[in-house]
């Protein structure tokens, strides 16, 4: 059984080990690197800020009491538009109903918080991910996103309406 947990700021362990894990089993599929997040980068007031960005919703989800999955909703500069970020499962979680948990909870917080339009970016390739949001009603957009650390590709834009 999956179990989702809502994280604070006071989370940050949790929510680092996942982040790491993240960044070093799929470094194509973020526009972090894991270098960016560790050494210096790597300290308890930058977690603890991450999880707090003001009108964020940042979920875990367990198997077995363990965290396998993660993902964050956050508010954009755009008038009802909330963002999906940071999404990763862990191979442990992957083909187990584990990401279809995370994208659903992140979208009941994107209601509760009146959006009108749920987004995200994914890295142009990434198939297992864009199969997921397509599942879930996401739509590429036509827009491309970020540059990816490579210097080369760039994400691409999913968007949903939740009206």
């Amino acid at each position: 059984m999956i179990e989702l947990r809502t994280l604070t700021p006071d989370d940050w362990p949790t929510w680092r080990h996942l982040r790491l894990a993240a960044l070093a089993e799929a470094p194509h599929a973020f526009g972090s690197r894991l270098a960016d997040w560790q050494g210096d980068g790597d300290r308890e007031e930058r977690w603890r800020g991450r999880l707090g960005i003001p009108g964020s919703y940042n979920v875990v989800a367990l198997l077995a009491g363990e965290p396998v999955g993660m993902a964050s909703g956050v508010p954009t500069d755009e008038p009802g538009v909330v963002e999906l970020i940071s999404m990763w499962v862990a191979p442990a979680g992957r083909g187990r109903g584990v990401g279809d948990e995370l994208l659903r909870d992140v979208e009941r917080w994107a209601r509760r918080v009146d959006a009108e339009v749920l987004r995200l970016s994914v890295a142009d390739g990434n198939a297992p991910a864009t199969a997921l949001y397509e599942r879930h009603g996401l739509a590429y957009t036509g827009q491309v996103g970020d540059l990816m650390p490579d210097g080369v590709h760039r994400e691409r834009v999913m968007a949903k309406s939740l009206r």
